[in-house]
């Protein structure tokens, strides 16, 4: 925050409504956009403000909402809306709650709404600036919409003060020609407000105490009501049903990926790319179509991711390149490969250069640098040295129906293929295994482990048991051919 921006006495953020037009258990504003919730997004913006209180206002749900804000941000008070009265009345709930913990919120105040989620800092700081430059009472935060069906439109005089704010079913034909609207986001002075909120009245047809209505009063007693126009008018739109939380994560995608492009990221198809709010990036990363970057992802200059990945809270290092892989809570190291069609589950790292490759999963691992795990094989509960090969088709057997087990290969081994490791076993540095062993004891370093049984040929059983199939038909002319042949020498 500059110097000179207005630190606001309060932000009171309003969250408690039932949201009945989502049709869902789930509280509307802990829906979830970009990997946070609609609340969450309000309440981060707010934040960069740097209220001297921010208070949120709960009702519906207020044990699920007051969850996630003592986790989100600790530092938020909550106020809980028992009767949903209207607006003016959890605005009062707001300042009754900051009163009766001796917080006199005077100053500027500013109320917004938990189910707008693509407002910015920046709106707002400017919604608190015009307030305090103009000496408003009040300042509503309009926009212009291309389409204004359903909104309060704000009517204003010659001045540029407001008059009115006139809701839809009630506006006249010249009222509906305006295209300004409420965005249901205002700056107050603090004590003018909690005057007001006292003389509001809910003789409507609602019987609710509407926020607007402290407009009206603060006008009539001679206070100016000014208003602040946002520069995009999407970044105010409320969320009140999922076509509508669909949009507004399609609009605040694009806003992630344009960030990330202007930050140095190739991204080669936004229209199937997916961030969150939470994922970072370096300069000259690559992300391919398909993806989905969730969590705390970060991509490290120059990694590669895609097509076709989800990556949930993973690290993907410096020239890396991720293909068609699920991972969640991994590490993959500095020019490690990965894919196509891998799982890193949480705690694998991945070494420098180290690789997981076509359907191959792993977990709770460590992968040392220059291994491969290149085929069909399932890493879990492990420590595998530097520059070892894992054969295809391999199984760490971590699991013995109770507990989990860890194992442990050593740098520089070869392991063969189709081999199965019962934990907890250890193989140590320099050591081979032969194709289709059981590994159910340790292997000293430098060693051979076979750990199959004896081959045996019976020979002429397809003949025996299998007359005149298919096979014994291929049997009998490979014979006869082999008898055929002449004989060398």
């Amino acid at each position: 925050m500059s110097s000179s921006a207005i630190r606001p006495a309060a932000i009171i953020v309003l969250a408690a409504g039932e949201g009945t037009r989502m049709k869902s258990a789930t509280p509307k504003v802990l829906h979830e956009i970009c990997g946070r919730p609609l609340v969450g997004h309000v309440v981060a913006a707010c934040r960069e403000l740097d209220p001297r209180e921010l208070v949120v206002v709960v009702g519906h749900g207020r044990e699920a909402v007051t969850a996630h804000l003592a986790e989100a941000d600790p530092a938020a008070r909550t106020a809980v809306q028992h009767e949903r009265r209207g607006t003016a009345h959890a605005v009062r709930t707001a300042i009754e709650a900051l009163a009766a913990d001796g917080v006199e919120a005077a100053g500027t105040v500013l109320v917004t709404c938990g189910d707008i989620p693509l407002q910015t800092a920046g709106t707002l700081r400017a919604l608190a600036d015009t307030h305090a430059a103009e000496g408003n009472a009040v300042t509503v935060l309009t926009a212009e919409v291309p389409d204004a069906t359903g909104y309060g439109r704000v009517v204003r005089g010659a001045d540029g003060a407001v008059t009115a704010i006139v809701e839809h079913r009630d506006a006249t034909p010249e009222q509906l020609a305006i295209n300004e609207i409420n965005s249901g986001v205002l700056a107050f002075d603090g004590r003018l407000l909690a005057e007001a909120l006292g003389r509001v009245r809910a003789d409507n047809s609602q019987g609710e105490e509407y926020l607007p209505d402290v407009l009206t009063i603060l006008r009539d007693a001679g206070h100016r009501v000014g208003a602040a126009r946002a520069a995009d008018h999407r970044e105010l739109v409320g969320i009140n049903d999922r076509v509508q939380l669909a949009a507004a994560r399609r609009l605040l995608n694009d806003r992630l990926l344009e960030r990330a492009m202007l930050a140095g990221v190739t991204v080669v198809d936004p229209a199937t790319t997916w961030l969150d709010v939470a994922v970072t990036y370096e300069p000259d990363a690559v992300v391919q179509p398909n993806t989905q970057l969730l969590g705390a992802t970060h991509l490290a200059a120059g990694a590669e991711v895609g097509p076709g990945c989800r990556l949930r809270d993973t690290v993907v290092g410096e020239g890396a390149v991720v293909r068609e892989t699920v991972a969640e809570g991994a590490h993959v190291g500095t020019g490690a490969l990965v894919g196509p069609y891998a799982y890193l589950r949480p705690g694998t790292v991945l070494g420098q250069k180290a690789k997981a490759g076509t359907f191959v999963e792993m977990k709770n691992s460590t992968i040392g640098e220059g291994t491969k795990v290149p085929h069909l094989s399932y890493v879990g509960d492990a420590t595998i040295g530097d520059h070892t090969n894992i054969g295809a088709a391999t199984v760490f057997v971590n699991y013995d129906g109770e507990e989990k087990h860890h194992s442990s290969v050593g740098s520089y081994c070869r392991t063969g293929a189709d081999n199965m490791f019962v934990a907890p076993v250890t193989i140590g540095d320099g050591s081979y295994t032969a194709a289709g062993s059981v590994i159910t004891r340790d292997v000293p370093p430098g060693s051979l482990a076979v750990a199959r049984g004896q081959q045996r040929n019976v020979e002429g059983w397809v003949a025996r048991k299998r007359p005149a199939s298919p096979a014994a038909q291929a049997a009998d002319a490979a014979l006869a051919a082999t008898e055929r042949k002449p004989r060398e020498g």
